[in-house]
């Protein structure tokens, strides 16, 4: 079977296990495989440099020592020292070198300073918020490499033509839910440092996989700036969502009409309970709860408004904006209870989103601000695409997209699940 980027399995050959047990002969505890002079290290400076003569052999047209050589015009000239980082530390290598000067290693090619791998770690260490002092600290207590910060910055800004393919990648037709919500993170601006949105941009695929469709970064959170972002998701392949779950942004829902004009808009029920408690005080929010959770958990639509009323009736004196507030957003606070609850509760809420940010918060927490809009994108992108993508498809997808095949029959794919 093929793997994923269409290219054969390589065939793995068995290690005889006399041959093991040759090399463990004097392994008398771990040290002796990992410490620095370690097995693991031996055989791999040992393998790289045999492999290195090999390709040499490849490259001249016959081994070393073999006759056939002789009157070719070029022949093997001698060793030259190299020290290359590996992920288990410096690795001094002895790379053969040909008299004519036209060998150029593969697996350890000229100029190359460091091998596979560990450009991986370093990535990986940066993904995870980690800044440039602290990966130098990592790799020196670990492998006694030093690394500078130039070398790690030039390793995480290769990642930014990923980032770039990544913003611009091909979509979906079809979504049937998506979350929006943005985060603030601090970006110097102009010799200032800004408090910048960032928005996010998740989604459920008709798999009920989740997918960050996209990053998009602007000095404010608004409307006007979602129907931008509304737009790019229509420009790149989506042409259709389902149910959008969003927070309470004045024109939000209009914006996203604008663009996907079938969309059901679902206002996120924890933003409206937020903004709400913001009117109460904190001697009465634990007599006021029961009241407001009723609403929002009334068995349908009807019921809930006849929670809210009996709410504006005992609450409405003391705190007379909150009902009012639900009122103006009811039109986008009870399309979740067309479904049964297990489906509601993935649907009323942001919070498949605002997890993601929080994980995102933890990786940018280290750092008092980003340079520019790239640096952000580039640690925001590479925490996304390590963090990921561990989420797991929601125990009530399959209920939901039962449900989704009716309601929204002509506008899925049915090519899933």
């Amino acid at each position: 079977m093929g793997s994923t980027y269409g290219m054969e399995e390589p065939v793995m050959t068995d290690i005889r296990p006399e041959l093991l047990d040759e090399l463990l002969a004097n392994y008398e505890s771990p040290d002796d495989l990992l410490g620095d002079g370690g097995l693991f290290r031996q055989l791999k400076k040992a393998l790289l440099e045999r492999a290195l003569d090999a390709e040499l052999s490849v490259h001249l047209g016959y081994d070393k020592g073999d006759p056939a050589g002789r009157g070719t015009g070029n022949s093997r000239n001698g060793h030259s020292g190299k020290t290359v980082l590996s992920q288990d530390g410096p690795i001094a290598l002895s790379v053969p070198r040909d008299r004519a000067g036209t060998f150029q290693p593969a697996i350890v090619p000229k100029g190359a300073t460091r091998l596979d791998g560990f450009d991986d770690k370093i990535i990986s260490l940066y993904a995870r918020g980690m800044t440039v002092r602290e990966i130098q600290g990592h790799l020196r207590e670990l492998y006694g490499t030093e690394v500078s910060p130039d070398l790690i910055s030039r390793v995480t800004d290769a990642v930014l033509e990923e980032v770039t393919d990544w913003q611009n990648r091909p979509l979906d037709p079809v979504y049937p839910v998506v979350f929006l919500d943005a985060l603030r993170v601090k970006i110097r601006d102009g010799g200032l440092v800004r408090n910048k949105a960032v928005y996010v941009a998740l989604a459920y695929s008709e798999d009920g996989d989740k997918e960050v469709l996209g990053l998009w970064i602007d000095q404010t959170e608004g409307a006007k700036f979602w129907l931008k972002v509304m737009n790019d998701l229509k420009n790149r392949g989506v042409q259709d969502i389902l149910i959008a779950v969003v927070d309470g942004l004045k024109g939000f829902p209009e914006a996203i009409g604008a663009v996907f004009p079938q969309t059901t808009v679902q206002t996120c029920i924890v933003h409206l309970i937020r903004n709400s408690l913001a009117f109460v005080s904190w001697k009465d929010r634990k007599a006021m709860m029961p009241a407001l959770k009723a609403v929002y958990q009334a068995v349908n639509a009807e019921q809930a408004l006849e929670c809210l009323e009996t709410f504006d009736r005992d609450w409405g004196h003391r705190y007379p904006a909150i009902a009012p507030m639900w009122r103006r957003a009811w039109e986008h606070v009870v399309p979740f209870f067309a479904f049964p609850p297990a489906v509601g509760k993935m649907i009323y809420t942001t919070n498949a989103v605002e997890s993601l940010n929080r994980s995102l918060r933890k990786v940018i927490k280290n750092r008092g601000s980003f340079p520019t809009d790239e640096a952000a994108l580039k640690l925001l992108f590479l925490a996304i695409r390590h963090s990921g993508v561990r989420w797991k498809k929601p125990i009530a997808w399959t209920e939901a997209y039962a449900q989704f095949s009716i309601l929204f029959a002509d506008r899925l794919s049915g090519s899933s699940r």
